[in-house]
């Protein structure tokens, strides 16, 4: 063994305080990403402005009619709109198998309605969900294929939920009245039956896609027999699948009754279900447009005044989409401030 000295005192272990500042990059980036979150925040709350600036006239017009309506069936069809944040929530937790935060998932859902009208054929709903999920964990491809159920689940229960009340309810509205004719069943039955035909088509031709999709389904079909087997799943994802749309037509009989509409709850009920489901196909921002022409038709051709009939469309979007949209860009914006979005 040695007896050598040693050549010196070990040095002392670096403190916190002297370890070396970031490099001046990482600094930059992160101020552009907070800089970036502060833009994201207030993106939504300036879209809303420019599409209150676009749209001043529908909303004027809308509050001067609704000035003449009874305030107490009008608070009655709001109450049904916030219960449709509940619905869509129900829906979203039933469509995946993680367990998601209650309040968190209603308030992205609040969020999420917000957004479903600025973008067509609900992009912007989805893509709020998607980025919240993936920041609760999920998977990108568990997260995209409960979408994709979200969707089917949907679109699949307005039609029984319409066709039992037709049948409840025989003589609210003549079936023929609300029943496509024969060339509209036909051309529905062509599409259904060329669409997965165009999907093979699509995948023989390009490559690259065989992979993601094979996969993509083998997921969905998955996950969708795994949340069939668990009653706490498949019980809201259906229950709140058919009680989006019913509210929904809530809200247009509370709107109709306000401003004394000479149809029942019935009628009103299966005439928003019909028009939702003959203009549900064409993409547009919240349903907005296609759905509003339907409606006022329909209501119309049940013996509604159109002027009547206008104002009831007008009320039912002041209720659904411009009272919510300020509280919803508001959750929205303070979602992506939280890093929650």
């Amino acid at each position: 063994m040695s007896l050598m000295p040693l050549d010196g005192p070990a040095s002392p272990l670096p403190r916190a305080d002297d370890r070396p500042p970031p490099p001046a990059s990482s600094a930059r980036r992160a101020l552009g990403s907070a800089t970036a979150r502060r833009v994201l925040s207030l993106l939504p709350l300036l879209l809303l402005g420019i599409w209150a600036a676009i749209d001043w006239n529908a909303v004027r017009d809308g509050a001067a009619r609704l000035a003449t309506a009874d305030p107490w069936w009008l608070l009655a069809g709001l109450v049904f709109t916030c219960l449709g944040w509940v619905a869509a929530a129900c829906v979203r937790q039933g469509a995946i198998p993680d367990r998601l935060p209650k309040g968190l998932l209603l308030a992205s859902q609040i969020a999420a309605g917000a957004a479903n009208h600025l973008l067509p054929a609900s992009i912007g709903a989805h893509a709020v969900t998607v980025r919240f999920l993936l920041r609760q964990g999920v998977a990108l491809p568990r997260a995209t294929t409960s979408i994709a159920l979200y969707s089917l689940v949907r679109a699949l229960a307005k039609t029984p939920l319409l066709l039992l009340f037709v049948l409840a309810a025989p003589t609210a509205v003549p079936p023929v009245t609300v029943l496509p004719d024969g060339r509209t069943l036909m051309l529905a039955v062509v599409g259904i039956a060329l669409a997965p035909a165009a999907a093979a088509v699509v995948l023989t031709l390009v490559r690259p896609l065989r992979r993601p999709a094979l996969d993509f389904v083998r997921t969905a079909l998955t996950d969708a027999r795994h949340l069939h087997t668990r009653p706490g799943r498949f019980l809201p994802l259906w229950a709140g699948a058919m009680a989006a749309p019913l509210l929904q037509a809530c809200v247009v009989a509370s709107v109709g009754t306000s401003l004394g509409v000479p149809l029942s709850w019935p009628q009103l009920v299966i005439a928003f279900l019909a028009a939702s489901t003959a203009a549900g196909a064409v993409p547009a921002p919240g349903g907005i447009g296609p759905i509003d022409a339907a409606l006022v038709l329909t209501l119309a051709g049940y013996g509604t005044p159109l002027a009547l009939a206008t104002a009831t469309v007008i009320g039912y979007r002041v209720l659904t989409v411009w009272l919510p949209l300020v509280p919803g860009m508001l959750v929205l914006s303070a979602l992506v401030q939280r890093k929650v979005l």
